[in-house]
């Protein structure tokens, strides 16, 4: 197996940048995905990344990690709040997983408190910005590998 990592980015996260720039802030998902690759390069992985509106696309990705990654980053967006079958497959391929939110699900619409992925997430990285993919790339890759993530 390649030291590789997958990094999900669920529905609308195609629209960083654009939607909603005072929650989400204005870098890009481009700029998301240079900075995970970055940070996991520095760690010794490979990034392999998608982003999809649909949610059998993000699953037929978690199934396949399983032959090619040692774990996954995942911002499913708001499929947190609604996919038992997202949470299903991150379980059944048995990666560890990273979720990341953007902006601090917990302060926000009562409906965001809840997350289906939570309970499968060896990490939990919540309301850091785009900067949170990067500690949540640092920390996986810290399990993984059995180091500190400092």
């Amino acid at each position: 197996m390649t030291n590789q990592l997958l990094l999900v980015n669920g529905p609308n996260l195609n629209l960083l940048g654009i939607r909603e720039p005072k929650v989400y802030g204005t870098q890009t998902l481009h700029d998301v995905e240079t900075l995970v690759s970055e940070t996991a390069s520095a760690r010794g992985f490979a990034v392999r990344a998608v982003q999809s509106n649909h949610e059998g696309v993000l699953i037929d990705a978690i199934h396949a990690a399983r032959e090619d990654c040692e774990g996954i980053i995942i911002n499913p967006g708001g499929l947190t709040h609604t996919s038992v079958v997202l949470r299903d497959a991150l379980s059944g391929v048995a990666l560890p997983v990273a979720e990341v939110h953007i902006s601090d699900v917990r302060t926000r619409e009562q409906f965001r408190h809840f997350s289906y992925i939570a309970d499968v997430a060896a990490i939990h990285v919540i309301g850091e910005g785009v900067a949170g993919y990067a500690t949540a790339v640092e920390r996986l890759c810290a399990l993984i590998t059995g180091t500190s993530a400092d």
